[in-house]
């Protein structure tokens, strides 16, 4: 399988840098499966410490951790590949996304049965997060580009998002909206999902335009 990755999020540059440092120096025990299943266990970890969190709150500092370990995995596992030039393109962009696709249903998972999150957002999120990704995919099958980030936000910047949110917690839980006080994880969520939508709309008619304009007879 043959395609161009198009990386363009802000930290996108020194996140390269650092990951072909780090591929440099590890032990040639570690290879890259091991990454990519460090890289779903912690996305477990993640959706079980918020789960958790509905008898304890300070299961949330494992969703801070688990999600530092997922960015590890998960962004080291091609770099490594790369690095080492021992490359099996089509065998690690299947196994890695479709483990991708996996821990953040864990994720979300745990996030519905959170108390800072409603089932129904969780859901929806989810939900949004599968068209999204279905895209890309779809996308990269049929004009060569695998699109990793949206206006200037990538996987990185979506886990540092996700675990400033987690801290948040610590503080207040929920926000207020005029005289309304809502759970913070549900209003970030709905946003989330609606904004998840509109990249799914715009993306859809882009490329379907695109191959439009391509193949016209």
């Amino acid at each position: 399988m043959t395609h161009v990755r198009e990386h363009r999020s802000i930290l996108a540059a020194p996140e390269k840098r650092l990951l072909i440092f780090i591929a440099e120096r590890l032990p040639r025990s570690v290879n890259s499966d091991h990454l990519t299943a460090l890289a779903l266990a912690s996305m477990g970890v993640a959706g079980a410490a918020f789960a958790a969190a509905r008898w304890d709150v300070r299961a949330v500092w494992l969703v801070v951790i688990a999600l530092a370990l997922n960015w590890f995995g998960d962004s080291l596992d091609g770099t490594l590949a790369r690095v080492r030039r021992v490359e099996r393109p089509r065998y690690g962009f299947y196994v890695d996304h479709a483990l991708d696709i996996a821990g953040a249903t864990m994720l979300f998972a745990g996030l519905a049965c959170s108390p800072f999150m409603t089932p129904i957002v969780a859901l929806g999120l989810l939900i949004a997060y599968l068209l999204v990704s279905g895209e890309v995919f779809l996308a990269t099958a049929v004009r060569g580009v695998f699109k990793m980030s949206v206006g200037g936000i990538g996987p990185t910047e979506l886990r540092i998002i996700l675990a400033a949110g987690t801290l948040a917690l610590f503080r207040d839980p929920h926000v207020s909206i005029g005289s309304v006080s809502l759970p913070l994880f549900d209003v970030a969520g709905a946003l989330a999902t609606a904004g998840l939508a509109g990249i799914f709309v715009l993306s859809v008619l882009r490329n379907a335009t695109a191959l439009a304009v391509a193949e016209r007879q």
